[in-house]
């Protein structure tokens, strides 16, 4: 298994800038989660500048990429970024790569076969399958992820889909699902804040809206912005030692670590809120 150290991690999302999630990213090495995950969005990751900025500002972190999209970035152009930065930080660095969904990219045909594509040339490329997840939602997806990589990063998935991912990877396989979460225990507040980020785009996406189905949410559950079920589900709210019951829920389905992404009405929000839940998962 890859070096993911810790069950919790913390998710940075691109809707807060560069320098803020740096910022972030440092704190949460000196709170000692055992990983930062980049999320990307639709964006080329590039020459990993970002990636190789937090790495050479932070001690002990593994630093994660969620996800490169294989529609966007080159395979090669990723590896030789990848041997760059992992001759000097080793595997603190890993790389997370998935086809994102059709309605993001004009050109987004056999997806399955992009991925194997990929894989080959990333292997052809140096890039060891340690140093590597995949974005798996579906079976399909999770199988190629225990065979070609380290394991899966899956995303906005409920706990069922956790125990479910685990059988289809096997022991063995990084199993790190995202989970978001509000620290408010009141929840119209917390519905609040965290349904836009479940509604716009996901429940807009027909791969995640599958999957949702696929794993005990109905036609009702995802219409519209989500029902109070779904939402709470995808969205954990409470003090921080109920957010961290349910966390450890997908512990117990079977995750090795959870990204976690706390959402908040600001920067400094979602900053003090990592420290309190720090101080009660790790």
């Amino acid at each position: 298994m890859t070096n993911v150290p810790g069950k919790f991690g913390v998710f940075l999302a691109p809707h807060r800038d560069d320098v803020t999630r740096k910022e972030q990213a440092i704190a949460a090495d000196g709170l000692g989660y055992g990983a930062v995950w980049l999320g990307t969005g639709r964006n080329s990751v590039g020459d990993l500048a970002l990636v190789e900025e937090i790495l050479a500002a932070t001690e002990r972190i593994t630093v994660a990429t969620a996800i490169v999209n294989m529609w966007v970035d080159e395979p090669e152009t990723l590896a030789a970024s990848y041997h760059r930065l992992a001759d000097r930080y080793g595997k603190r660095l890993l790389l997370g790569i998935g086809v994102g969904h059709p309605e993001s990219v004009t050109e987004y045909r056999g997806p399955y076969a992009k991925m194997v594509d990929y894989l080959d040339r990333l292997d052809a490329a140096g890039v060891p399958a340690e140093a590597r997840v995949l974005a798996a939602l579906g079976d399909r997806v999770l199988k190629l992820a225990a065979e070609r990589s380290a394991g899966a990063h899956p995303y906005l998935v409920p706990v069922t889909h956790t125990r479910h991912a685990r059988a289809i990877l096997g022991a063995g396989k990084l199993l790190a699902p995202e989970h978001k979460v509000v620290v408010d225990d009141d929840p119209v507040a917390a519905r609040a804040i965290g349904r836009p980020y479940v509604r716009t785009p996901y429940l807009g996406l027909r791969n995640y809206v599958n999957n949702l189905l696929r794993h005990g949410y109905t036609e009702a559950d995802v219409a519209g912005g989500g029902s109070d079920r779904l939402i709470d589900d995808l969205v954990l709210h409470g003090t921080p030692e109920t957010i961290a019951k349910g966390l450890l829920s997908h512990v117990d389905a079977g995750a090795d670590h959870v990204a976690v992404q706390v959402l908040g009405a600001s920067p400094e929000a979602e900053l003090a809120n990592q420290r309190r839940l720090a101080d009660v998962l790790l």
